[in-house]
């Protein structure tokens, strides 16, 4: 069997202004639940004029807290890797206190047209009031004094995600495409796992040496951890066609036999999840569906 991820279990705690590296900072927000592990990861980088990234929930403890943790230091940039509401809104109030441009990912954006029957969104729904004052494409940079961000796009988990290397320190911050404390959710119809898997394609080709993601603590040997999320991927897959060979004509029974143990407020995203592997195997013409696709718990014979 292909090797998959080796989570880290081991959280950082929210409210803690921390240095991690000589260039990059991190405050997580008190938002912690079984989709955003501890908290949302808002990100400084630099010293003195900097850049914030992801400020996380409209949260108004929260940024108190990040300005008051940059006492005397100057937000030049507001960078956003992706909209759900758990990492953007909050740059909205930030713009307002310190008048510094929004700038990364651009409005939010479905991977296909909206059905009838679908299922209430996650808990980390979409942000649709985001109007970035830039919107970066690949290979686009925002820079400051010793420290340059350079857009990656990488949609599979929203449409519109970005990730944002930092070639100073060799880094790169992952957003919620690659996460050490647990796989992204790619959920339909924000977002789309053929997307998504060609996007880990396109990291496991780069050389960062580390990943500082939307929740959770770094992503330590990038490479590695990438091909075992790929490999992750591939075998739930081969875990769906299976049970559909085996006769399940519904994804909470697909849910109920390869997520055995799951925490029952994740079911939600183990449907969508599996929502997405059927949406991709449909198009590569691996599963036959008589009608258009819908995410109420079913779909059509295979």
């Amino acid at each position: 069997m292909a090797e998959g991820p080796d989570f880290e279990t081991a959280l950082p705690a929210a409210g803690q202004f921390e240095t991690l590296t000589p260039l990059v900072r991190r405050l997580v927000a008190p938002n912690a639940s079984p989709f955003t592990a501890s908290g949302t990861c808002t990100y400084v980088v630099g010293r003195g004029t900097v850049a914030v990234i992801d400020p996380g929930p409209e949260d108004a403890d929260h940024l108190d807290r990040l300005l008051s943790g940059l006492a005397g230091e100057t937000v030049a940039q507001i960078v956003v890797t992706h909209t759900h509401r758990d990492h953007s809104p909050g740059a909205r109030p930030l713009r307002d206190r310190t008048g510094a441009p929004i700038v990364g990912c651009g409005p939010h954006r479905a991977a296909r047209a909206l059905g009838t029957g679908e299922l209430p969104m996650l808990d980390a729904s979409a942000d649709r009031e985001h109007r970035p004052d830039r919107e970066l494409a690949e290979g686009e940079r925002v820079s400051g004094p010793g420290w340059t961000l350079e857009a990656l796009e990488t949609p599979g988990h929203t449409m519109n995600h970005l990730a944002f290397a930092l070639p100073e320190e060799n880094a790169l911050f992952s957003g919620d495409h690659v996460m050490a404390w647990s796989t992204s959710v790619v959920a339909p119809p924000d977002g789309a796992m053929r997307a998504y898997m060609a996007s880990l394609d396109k990291l496991r080709a780069r050389d960062e040496a580390v990943y500082w993601p939307g929740h959770g603590g770094p992503v330590r040997d990038p490479r590695r951890f990438v091909r075992g999320l790929a490999n992750h991927r591939r075998q739930r897959e081969a875990a769906i066609r299976a049970r559909i060979a085996a006769g399940d004509a519904e994804i909470a029974a697909i849910v109920a036999a390869i997520y055995q143990g799951l925490n029952p407020r994740l079911t939600g995203a183990a449907m969508l999840s599996v929502f997405a592997h059927l949406e991709d195997l449909v198009e590569r013409g691996q599963v036959l569906s008589d009608g258009p696709a819908r995410i109420d718990g079913r779909y059509g014979p295979a």
